[in-house]
């Protein structure tokens, strides 16, 4: 008999660990159009060049493609005393990744010492804010 109810208490632990780990994992689904920190502060890691300062990084669920997508708002303010363009990578903890030039082209030019340029990256197949996130943003050659 005590067997039996170790069992069964051993069956109820696991039921519900397993409905903790479905439903924690699952956070609400944002609204679209409205914006929202993209992860807790302590599920972001930041590498930011020291030429860069990170005027916003936020998230929006907005259309894409024909789907509700992830964007994920990125500013950059330069804050060095030269010219500057920078590379944004995103890595996601479910190994989707976004990234890119800040500013894509240099036809007019580059982020000038004090002013800040942003972009918004679409992630293809995400509909809400991933757990955590790795953020680097460096400085490159013209």
């Amino acid at each position: 008999m005590k067997e039996v109810q170790h069992l069964v208490r051993l069956l109820m632990i696991i039921a519900v660990m397993a409905g903790l780990v479905f439903t924690g994992c699952a956070g609400p689904k944002p609204k679209p159009g409205e914006v929202f920190p993209c992860a807790a502060d302590s599920k972001i890691e930041k590498t930011i060049a020291p030429e860069a300062e990170l005027a916003d990084f936020s998230c929006v669920v907005k259309a894409w493609e024909g789907a509700d997508t992830l964007h994920f708002n990125v500013a950059i303010k330069n804050i060095s005393d030269q010219a500057q363009r920078y590379r944004v990578n995103i890595f996601l903890d479910n190994d989707k990744a976004v990234g890119g030039l800040i500013p894509q082209s240099t036809k007019k030019g580059l982020v000038e010492p004090g002013q800040t340029a942003a972009f918004e990256y679409p992630v293809s197949g995400m509909n809400r804010g991933p757990k955590s996130i790795v953020l680097m943003v460096k400085t490159i050659s013209e």
